[in-house]
Formats: C-alpha cells, structure tokens, sequence
C-alpha cells in the first residue's frame, strides 16, 4: 500500500449509520493513506420495502445515486445498514480485489463479505466476523478537546459536575409516552435545581413533549440546552459537550450515543425508559447493556450520580487494526 487507496463509505445517508462507517474508515486513514468518498444510496419504490432476493441485480433498483456506484470500484468498501447490503455483495462479485466490509449484522451468508464487523449483542460469529462492543464512532481524543477548547467559554456558567444528557426517544425496542418522559424530565429537574451543570441534546428521535419539557428546563442559569444554533464556532456542538463532560447520562435506547460517551472513560449512567435498571423490552438491548455494565462503563440512572473510573472503550480502533490486518494479508 504506497499508494493512497480508494476508500468508498456506502450507506443509506441517516446520520448513525453514516457515522458508524465513516468513523471506521477515518480510524484505519490514521494508519493507511486513505482517499475516503461518501456514497449515499437511494433505491426506487417499491424495491427498498422488498426482500432483497426479488430484486436480482441491486444496481438496476438505484434512484437518483446511479452514477455514483459505477466502476472502478475502490480498493476499500465499508457498508453500513440494510439497503447497503445487497451492493456490497454484487461489489464483491464484480470486483473480487476489492476489500469488502459491512458493518453491523448483514442476515446474509457471511461469506459474500471480506470482513463483517457486528456488535456483540447480535451473536454472530464465523472466520470473517470481527464481533465489538456497540458501533463504531467517529469520536477522538484530539476532536474532542479541540471541540471542548471551542465550546469551552460558553459553558462558564455551568457548575459543576457538568453532565452530559444524551437523549434519544422511540424505536423498536423502546417506546417512550408520557409518563416515562415525565419520570426522566423529573430526574434531571431535581439535578439542575442541586445546582449540577446540564448539557442537553436530543436526537432526531426524542418526541416533541420531551423536548418542550426540556427547552423550559433550559431557562436555568446551570442548564445549557443545544436548540441547534451554532456555538463557539461549531455547528454541532455535541463533540465539545462530550470533551466538557464530567459524566453521562443517556437514554438506554441509543447504542450509538452509549459508545459515544464511553469512549471518554468518564461515568456513564444510563436511563432506561421502562424503569431504572431494567435493559428494556429488547434481548439484544439487554445483551448491549450488560456487556458495557461488565465492562463497568455504565450504571444504571437511580436519581444518585455516582464516580467511578474504566478503560475507554476502544472499538473503533480494534475494528480498524482488525481490517488492515486482514487487508494486507490479502495484498500480493
């Protein structure tokens, strides 16, 4: 490899799971000369609500991001999510030299892939699957204080501890009504009135009445809610959030943000919707939840913020040594 390498990031454009790819692909261009394009796919009604075994060749379903797949491939593939599936697998047919990576679980025979990177609550495992605690994630140490440096003058007021709130909403495993958001909002008010400082976002999930409940928790001088204006220079303020952050809190229903917050190697409590200690109606939820427990990442949210040391998590980084190494391998 003494040439950059082609490096394509396929996914379906939502934000988590670009993020997931991305983060994978920026770790191993710290190690290996990398040109990183991002391809965003689009594939027409009705095919994208259809079994993938009725569409025949993938390419001819693309919408409007047609050109965008056409050879040459890259040498370097990472996918990520359902809809990138099927071209990952039709790439690696029509392009044997190229080094084929999906992330999460495919629910496809694991051996169309170069590499499959799954988290470990999915429970697959083979020769080419690399298992890791949650998702990878675009998070680094020199990111996160340049971004703190950034947001640093804004969060003056705050006292501390300064917490984190990382707030996620519904999905499948999770359905979060009123009366868990009121427990949760409850939570944090009794935080911000014993004069903790709050630093609040919410996620494209988090249901209109949390965050009413919160925008007016943010009228307090200690509370800083992000409404998604710019500050201290940043368009998203979340990186400089997590650099500031004396601990977490976080819904229990994103992988994504978990990770995220424990990759600081700061406290991490996790609030989940359907009560305090419970991992939720998911097996997989579970699983997740208990793995980041034994790695003593997380704890439960009991009104209490507790201290308390770990090891950073450092998946992103063992996914990437894990995929250079298989790639070199595979070099002449």
């Amino acid at each position: 490899m003494n040439k950059p390498q082609e490096c394509w990031v396929v996914t379906d454009g939502r934000a988590g799971i670009e993020n997931q790819a991305l983060g994978l692909a920026e770790a191993i261009g710290r190690d290996a000369e990398l040109i990183i394009t991002k391809k965003t796919i689009d594939v027409t009604a009705p095919w994208k609500l259809l079994p993938r075994i009725l569409w025949g060749d993938p390419f001819s379903r693309l919408s409007r991001s047609r050109s965008l797949l056409r050879p040459p491939f890259p040498d370097l593939w990472i996918g990520c999510g359902r809809l990138s599936v099927p071209f990952s697998m039709a790439v690696k047919s029509r392009s044997p030299d190229t080094f084929v990576v999906q992330l999460q679980n495919p629910h496809s025979p694991l051996r169309k892939f170069d590499l499959v990177v799954p988290p470990i609550h999915d429970q697959i495992s083979g020769e080419n699957v690399f298992p890791i605690l949650g998702a990878p994630n675009r998070i680094t140490n020199a990111r996160l204080k340049e971004d703190a440096v950034a947001l640093a003058p804004i969060m003056e007021q705050l006292p501390r501890p300064r917490i984190a709130v990382l707030v996620g909403g519904s999905n499948r495993a999770n359905q979060v009504g009123q009366k868990q958001a009121e427990a949760f909002c409850s939570i944090l008010t009794d935080l911000a009135m014993g004069e903790v400082g709050l630093m609040i976002t919410v996620s494209r999930r988090t249901p209109a009445f949390i965050v009413e409940r919160l925008e007016r928790l943010s009228a307090r001088e200690n509370v800083f809610y992000w409404d998604g204006d710019h500050y201290g220079g940043l368009a998203n303020p979340y990186m400089g959030i997590l650099g500031l952050a004396d601990g977490f809190i976080v819904t229990g229903d994103s992988v994504n943000m978990a990770c995220e917050a424990g990759t600081t190697g700061k406290p991490v409590h996790i609030y989940h919707w359907s009560g305090s200690g419970s991992r939720g109606a998911s097996a997989k939820f579970k699983l997740f939840h208990d793995a980041l427990s034994q790695r003593q990442v997380t704890r439960p949210l009991d009104n209490v913020l507790d201290e308390w040391t770990y090891a950073p998590l450092n998946e992103t980084n063992l996914a990437a040594d894990e995929v250079l190494r298989r790639w070199k391998a595979e070099k002449p």
